[in-house]
């Protein structure tokens, strides 16, 4: 097992800090036809870009970013994070996820999902953690619910992909419907 830093650890992940030296495996994963359409993402990536990217995620004080990593091969599978970050104050965060499409359906993002949650409710003092999601993604909307997460709303037409524009799901979870979930 690597001895890198483990921010968050769960039974079949880890959550480290985002490197550098990901770029090539993000880059895969941002060109997957595949993830950009679950991302609503319409150009291809660059290695410098990704890179740039990178680099730029330690100096953004409103974000945090983790790479998701299988305990048993060290294997980066995607990211997680917490965006348009609002403490002290609002106490509010918006949470967005990528799984590389050949991870899906193994209960990974779950995982990381829920390591998240207890981050950002449990350490970082949210209130409120929101996230947005495509219509079409009813996969990721069935395991958002199954975590607890509430609709909130909808926007409409929010991305076009195939000839065709497709909503967007504003759920959201708050501390209090955490505790009541997930703590004794």
């Amino acid at each position: 097992m690597s001895n890198r830093l483990k921010v968050l650890e769960g039974k079949n992940i880890y959550l480290r800090p985002m490197e550098v030296k990901d770029a090539e495996m993000l880059y895969h994963s941002f060109n997957d036809p595949e993830n950009m359409r679950l991302t609503g993402t319409h150009r291809a990536f660059s290695h410098n870009e990704i890179e740039s990217i990178l680099q730029s995620l330690s100096q953004d004080k409103g974000r945090i970013s983790f790479a998701i990593v299988t305990k048993k091969d060290d294997q980066v599978i995607g990211d997680i994070g917490f965006n348009d970050m609002q403490p002290p104050y609002n106490r509010s965060a918006e949470l967005g996820i990528a799984i590389f499409s050949s991870y899906t359906n193994s209960g990974y993002g779950t995982e990381a999902m829920k390591l998240m949650l207890e981050y950002g409710f449990g350490i970082l003092n949210l209130h409120r953690i929101e996230l947005e999601v495509y219509s079409f993604n009813e996969r990721a909307i069935h395991v958002y619910e199954k975590l607890g997460f509430q609709v909130e709303g909808n926007k409409r037409d929010v991305v076009y992909y195939n000839h065709q524009y497709y909503n967007s799901t504003i759920m959201s979870m708050l501390e209090h419907e955490y505790r009541n979930l997930y703590t004794d």
